[in-house]
């Protein structure tokens, strides 16, 4: 989206709805933990969003691949075991948390969702995945730095 059709942003609000996205890795728990004090600080709502890509290709050379729905419920344990110990991470007494597991590409999935949310600010880790992922696709967070509809904060 160019900046000329993006809608103003009102940067004197006070946010009341923060988005934070998560992988489980220490950056992004560093970030859910800034999320959390900004929600706090400004009475706002905290959603605490993991988003996977969905898996494509072989799985192995040997064998079959797994069941689509035995890949589902991999992918479903392991995004809430990512929300568990994030939410475990950090202080959320007294906020109103939502949590959602996306499948699909990280930062596209991560501005939709503030789209649809009407987030007030993203926060995100600097790094979260591998180096070879991010040689090849480039970082979520500098990816979110361009196409996110509301304000990002990026927590190294």
């Amino acid at each position: 989206m160019a900046a000329a059709d993006r809608p103003s942003l009102d940067y004197s609000r006070i946010p009341t709805v923060v988005v934070v996205g998560t992988d489980g890795s220490g950056a992004s728990k560093r970030a859910a933990a800034v999320a959390a004090a900004l929600a706090k600080r400004n009475n706002a709502a905290l959603h605490v969003v993991t988003v996977v890509r969905p898996p494509e290709g072989w799985w192995g050379v040997v064998g079959s691949p797994p069941t689509p729905h035995a890949v589902a419920d991999a992918l479903t344990d392991a995004q809430r075991k990512i929300i568990d110990s994030t939410l475990e991470a950090i202080e959320v007494e007294g906020l109103t948390v939502t949590t959602a597991e996306e499948m699909g590409d990280p930062p596209g999935v991560l501005a939709d969702y503030c789209t649809k949310e009407g987030a007030d600010m993203l926060v995100v880790g600097r790094r979260g995945s591998g180096i070879v992922e991010r040689l090849v696709m480039g970082s979520v967070a500098d990816r979110l730095a361009h196409i996110a509809p509301c304000p990002v904060l990026i927590v190294p």
